[in-house]
């Protein structure tokens, strides 16, 4: 069974409701129909696990014309609940799952509210479907960073440069050490930069450098587009030796993400833009842990968390949370974990948050402003992340370890104490 746990606001009869969503997203409608027997009801009905009833209110925190039109009126009653749903009214089929714990849900008169909270899978469903290629482990051997969080950085500007503009960059940053780089999620394939021309221009840099120094560097190169597409762009970069891949999850979808992973060994790095649409308003949409294990099913490797402190509206709980969600596994059936990525206004200031929010190194760091706009250059950027990080290793605060003049003393005095 799996199991979806909600929050609800109705001015109904908890009871009532619960068992009215379970129905509609199950065997059920509105009335009962021909065909609707006693022994289909008990094979592939949704129940209500539980009702627990919150606090109530004298105003909706959504509107309603199916209540409008009704005159009912508050109070408006807040619960959370959980449904079972039959793992064989699914089967293997993501987006199915997806239309089953929310589909027309969000649409029902009689309710002003509903988030989906939270998803749990019995071990048969989780291992239906795909698991990270790479994950936390995986990417830590491919890149020979152990001990510590991966660093990396945003290209930046945007977008707007040329090709090989962006491979001067990437050179740029390679050589300040970072451990990783990628393209910021509104820069896929423009016509001033495509792909075709970006990837080798890229990589031929990433192979120089690694030739020359044997430290090896990841690329997230944004290939979002339509399925056929991706799977040509994730190709060009396999064969250009690289081996990552960003993809904007919530634009491309759960079906085309599975099958790019169904077509590729790279490392999936999932970015969330727009998930704020899906989760801002508390009564409505889906919170970061039901979303995540959404997606997760897909095989991903990384997944976009946002920032402690950063410039998004996130607070740090709701981050901390979806991170660790990020390092807990699915199920039972381990090896599915995906590696958290901290970005949106971080710098060295923001890490010591980070680690205590992750309580692991079990993360990546992504800083653009963070390093490249560091007053002593990108290099001094990265060196601020590694003194920063020495820092909360030796159990001090920043300040108590930075050293006047260090990368780490310049960035606390140039981004903020």
């Amino acid at each position: 069974m799996i199991v979806a746990e909600y929050i609800i606001e109705t001015p109904f009869d908890l009871d009532v409701v619960a068992t009215t969503i379970a129905g509609e997203q199950s065997s059920g409608t509105f009335v009962r129909v021909e065909g609707e027997t006693d022994e289909l009801r008990a094979r592939a009905g949704a129940k209500v696990l539980s009702i627990v009833e919150l606090e109530s209110y004298s105003e909706p925190s959504l509107s309603s014309n199916y209540l409008n039109l009704k005159g009912i009126s508050g109070p408006y009653k807040r619960a959370k609940i959980k449904i079972g749903f039959p793992q064989d009214n699914i089967g293997k089929n993501l987006p199915t799952l997806a239309a089953t714990v929310t589909g027309n849900l969000y649409d029902l008169g009689e309710l002003t509210g509903l988030r989906l909270i939270n998803l749990k899978f019995p071990n048969s469903f989780r291992k239906l479907f795909a698991f990270p290629s790479a994950g936390v482990s995986g990417t830590r051997k491919q890149m020979d960073v152990q001990k510590r969080p991966f660093f990396g950085s945003i290209i930046k500007p945007n977008i707007g440069m040329n090709c090989e503009q962006i491979a001067d960059l990437v050179e740029t940053l390679c050589e300040a050490g970072v451990d990783f780089i990628k393209d910021d999620e509104i820069c896929a394939n423009p016509i001033h930069a495509p792909l075709k021309e970006r990837i080798p221009a890229v990589m031929s840099r990433v192979r120089k450098y690694q030739d020359k120094t044997g430290r090896k560097i990841m690329i997230a190169f944004n290939i979002t587009d339509e399925t056929d597409a991706m799977r040509r762009h994730a190709d060009l970069i396999q064969n250009e030796g690289g081996n990552c891949a960003m993809v904007s999850m919530n634009w491309v979808g759960l079906s085309a993400l599975q099958s790019l992973r169904a077509s590729t060994p790279l490392m999936l790095h999932g970015h969330r833009n727009g998930f704020g649409g899906m989760s801002r308003c508390a009564a409505l949409g889906m919170s970061a842990l039901a979303y995540q294990a959404l997606y997760r099913l897909t095989g991903l490797d990384h997944m976009h968390v946002h920032g402690m402190g950063g410039k998004f509206c996130d607070d740090d709980a709701e981050v901390a949370s979806a991170a660790r969600d990020c390092l807990t596994p699915l199920s039972d059936l381990n090896d599915d974990v995906v590696l958290p990525i901290f970005s949106s206004g971080q710098w060295a200031g923001t890490l010591p948050a980070t680690q205590k929010a992750t309580q692991s190194n079990d993360f990546m760091f992504l800083s653009g402003g963070g390093i490249l706009a560091h007053p002593d250059g990108p290099k001094a950027g990265v060196t601020s992340l590694h003194e920063a990080w020495e820092a909360i290793s030796a159990g001090k605060s920043l300040g108590e370890y930075a050293v006047n003049g260090s990368a780490l003393y310049k960035a606390l005095e140039f981004y903020g104490d």
